[in-house]
């Protein structure tokens, strides 16, 4: 039915809808993500199952520094959009920066020992040159909705829609790394922290929007962001197995057909 209408009908079916409880509202959240986590893309998959190289994570890391590093800006922008009454989502932003760029060690220093124990280089994690297109358009996605959208649906999008997957994701992705891959602990302390910190922004970032979002229109646009938010980092996740591993394969298929030749 909703794929039938027309934007202006779409809008205007937004507008009509009804204000749902939080009961209501969380469930809807948690339904507009299904079928688009980005533990389900197939590099995660692969990944889980063990059957990438230390390259093709080396690969991951220097796009996820791209899109993970400036994190703090995207809650920066939120930040500062958001009114001076928010006071305990604004206070939670803060806390997020500082994690993120302060506390101890910075994340994307974590991010840059596993990169390095994969066998580039800080200089190549940092260059933008190395990240594909699909990184580049979630990196530009992430910072034009932290900038334009209404600081709630921004929250939405990036800390419901994106941060919240990460403890799911890293939990399938984390022992694999001990177990079948051979890293260190040290080494691979990015992941282990973050599926901890994740979960408590995520379930922060869940109660500033069923706080915040108090009419129906803000309601579903919150939907709206997590779900494309959600499609943002499958096709993310997707693509980096398209590039780095599909690809390869590919490659190395048609080496083999000219040697046999």
């Amino acid at each position: 039915m909703v794929a039938a209408l027309g934007n202006s009908e779409l809008a205007g079916a937004r507008v009509a809808a009804s204000l749902m409880d939080r009961a209501q509202f969380r469930a809807a959240i948690k339904e507009s993500m299904q079928g688009r986590e980005a533990k389900d893309a197939s590099f995660s998959v692969a990944w889980a199952n063990g059957t990438l190289t230390r390259q093709q994570f080396a690969r991951w890391a220097e796009n996820h520094y791209h899109y993970v590093g400036p994190f703090a800006d995207y809650l920066a922008c939120i930040y500062a959009n958001a009114p001076d009454h928010a006071t305990e989502a604004k206070d939670f932003l803060l806390q997020n920066m500082y994690e993120e760029e302060l506390a101890d060690v910075r994340h994307t220093d974590m991010l840059i020992r596993f990169a390095e124990a994969c066998g580039t280089t800080r200089a190549r994690v940092t260059d933008p040159r190395n990240m594909s297109p699909v990184t580049r358009g979630l990196q530009g996605w992430c910072y034009a909705t932290a900038i334009r959208a209404n600081w709630v649906v921004a929250t939405a999008a990036l800390v419901v829609g994106l941060e919240s997957q990460v403890p799911d994701i890293y939990r399938r992705q984390y022992p694999p790394l001990l177990e079948k891959y051979g890293f260190s602990e040290d080494e691979a302390e990015f992941f282990e922290l973050h599926i901890t910190s994740d979960e408590v922004h995520g379930e922060r970032g869940y109660e500033i929007v069923l706080s915040n979002a108090t009419t129906p229109e803000l309601q579903q646009a919150c939907l709206e962001a997590i779900r494309d938010a959600a499609d943002m980092r499958f096709s993310y996740t997707k693509a980096l197995y398209d590039y780095y591993v599909k690809d390869f394969e590919h490659s190395n298929s048609e080496v083999a057909a000219i040697g046999s030749v």
